[in-house]
């Protein structure tokens, strides 16, 4: 007849004696105060997080392939545009190397270039990041963040994935909307005619 689990529980634990509980500490009567670092340390991080205007996002975002192309084009922009960017016909005006950048650092140094850019009326991006092969635990993450993170910016018209001689699929082009300065110029040239 086969023993049950309890059984054979019961039968395996035969010769075991209870420790003794005379000298130990009860964990539920010890609270645990934070040190004067960490009070510090969740201070400045809370401070941080208030100050901090990037919104780009950090939630989880869907994989490309580290050989997929990038390409996204606004609502509104010309085709003859988006071809001109997607085929390098535009003189790249900046280019930013993100290889080898951690997730966040690459997150707020993205954030701050373009908006750096748009604010100097520089409007042709050349956004270098690799293809991913060797990122650790997933191919391609930084790409496929950088994917979500320029749709996520206004100022972001449209971007495509660069031409081999630029990098192939580990960059991309990007083309940004015109600042006021540029906008106001733009009218005024037209007025004229």
């Amino acid at each position: 007849m086969a023993m049950t689990d309890e059984e054979l529980f019961l039968a395996s634990m035969g010769d075991v004696t209870p420790l003794a509980h005379d000298n130990q500490a009860e964990l539920s009567k010890i609270k645990a105060q934070p040190t004067i670092s960490q009070l510090e340390k969740r201070k400045a991080a809370e401070q941080e997080s208030a100050l901090d205007v990037n919104f780009l996002s950090t939630e989880y975002v869907d994989l490309l392939d580290p050989y997929d192309l990038m390409t996204f084009k606004r609502q509104g922009v010309q085709e003859g545009v988006f071809k001109k960017l997607r085929l390098g016909k535009y003189q790249i005006d900046a280019t930013i190397d993100l290889h080898g950048k951690r997730f966040y650092e690459a997150r707020k140094t993205l954030f701050e270039f373009i908006l750096d850019c748009h604010n100097n009326n520089i409007r042709v991006l050349l956004l270098r990041h690799g293809i991913g092969l060797k990122s650790k635990p997933t191919p391609a993450i930084l790409k496929s963040y950088i994917n979500k993170w320029l749709q996520e910016v206004p100022q972001v018209l449209c971007f495509h994935s660069a031409l081999r001689c630029h990098g192939g699929s580990g960059s991309t082009y990007v083309l940004l909307k015109k600042n006021d300065e540029q906008k106001t110029q733009t009218k005024e040239i037209y007025a004229k005619r």
